[in-house]
């Protein structure tokens, strides 16, 4: 373990130990009063030094990620990680380091990636996850802008059933430890529908038993269950073999975090993915970045780290980031448009149309705020 690592780690045993002591013997005050004490604790003692400036001085990050996963997070048979999720990781080294490589990938399982961002064991999450209240409330984790806009849906072998209406009596596959669990008893209560939830904690097992018919669904993000039909052995039917049923039937918002109470890092890693987007709206791409750099628009060029403005000065907004970090990310892994294409587009395996994750100029919801 790394020099930076052991000072998180003995952080949080030495905030665990004097939160503690200030429980009282009723266990839900106790719970009550360590949640508020932990909050302050955390924000007081890492605003005297945000692990962003641990990372600076490192020169790599440690990004907690799925391994499963076509499109989103996935190795291949020498270990090489790729996919959407992977290249937001490549995003956020580009930015703060000058360097896309510079990023330890941390495989993780669904129910560990909390307890692995909170003890300091990874420093950002990218890893499929949904932003909702209690994670953002009781996990420790602080959400940056979604990278990719979900819903839940169901997937089953083709020509079996037409909705989950029909679905009465089934068993149902379901990861552990996601929202998914608590979305599919919402849908099948609500309908009147019995059924058996058959729960596991990592995709390798959930897909070998669906594949061996113990479950007659897979309940999962449309996006997730896209990339395990793209994946489907041949020697079971292939993609055809499945369906995905038309009904979304959860938000799912989707996006990296880091540990709540270091602003520094977190506005460094929400601003690193922000410029993908404000890029893709500008229309510059990793082919064409160097020919904004005479742009006569002053916003393109404050974007890019240039001098601009009656001014004439390069615009420093405080976020503890190089003023050509934007440049960086483009250059180096491309605007939001060309992640999205290259791992989970029309043209992948995948397939998937922009939808609600295209720019807002386009019918989509992706918006970013003004770099100025």
């Amino acid at each position: 373990m790394n020099q930076r690592r052991w000072r998180w780690v003995a952080l949080f045993a030495v905030l665990s130990l004097v939160l503690g002591a200030c429980g009282s013997d009723d266990s839900n005050d106790a719970a009550d009063d360590d949640d508020d004490g932990d909050t302050e604790e955390t924000v007081e003692l890492v605003q005297d030094g945000s692990r962003l400036d641990g990372i600076i001085d490192e020169g790599t990050f440690v990004c907690g990620v799925n391994d499963a996963v076509p499109g989103f997070g996935f190795t291949d048979e020498d270990g090489n990680f790729s996919g959407f999720d992977i290249d937001f990781c490549r995003v956020i080294a580009a930015a703060v380091l000058g360097d896309a490589e510079a990023v330890e990938y941390r495989p993780l399982a669904a129910a560990d990636r909390f307890t692995a961002l909170q003890s300091g064991e990874i420093d950002v999450l990218s890893r499929n996850t949904t932003w909702t209240a209690t994670r953002d409330g009781s996990e420790g984790a602080a959400f940056t802008v979604p990278t990719f806009y979900d819903g839940q849906g169901m997937m089953v072998r083709t020509g079996e059933y037409e909705s989950i209406d029909d679905m009465g009596g089934t068993s149902i596959c379901v990861l552990s430890g996601t929202t998914t669990e608590l979305n599919l008893a919402s849908r099948f209560n609500a309908a009147g529908l019995e059924y058996e939830p058959l729960s596991f904690e990592d995709n390798d097992l959930l897909r070998e038993s669906f594949i061996s018919g113990q479950c007659d669904g897979w309940t999962s993000d449309k996006s997730q269950l896209a990339a395990v039909r793209s994946a489907y052995p041949e020697g079971d039917g292939g993609p055809e073999a499945l369906t995905i049923l038309d009904e979304t039937f959860s938000k799912e918002p989707l996006g990296p975090a880091v540990a709540d109470g270091d602003p520094a890092w977190y506005d460094a890693v929400n601003w690193a993915i922000i410029a993908t987007i404000q890029a893709e709206e500008f229309g510059i791409t990793s082919e064409n970045i160097d020919d904004f750099l005479d742009s006569e628009n002053p916003e393109i060029l404050r974007f890019l780290g240039q001098a601009a403005g009656e001014d004439d000065a390069v615009l420093d907004p405080g976020l503890g980031l190089p003023a050509d970090f934007a440049y960086q990310v483009v250059s180096q892994v491309g605007n939001y448009a060309e992640i999205y294409e290259r791992n989970v587009g029309p043209d992948t395996a995948l397939g998937l149309e922009r939808g609600l994750n295209a720019l807002y100029t386009d019918g989509g919801i992706l918006y970013p705020p003004p770099y100025r």
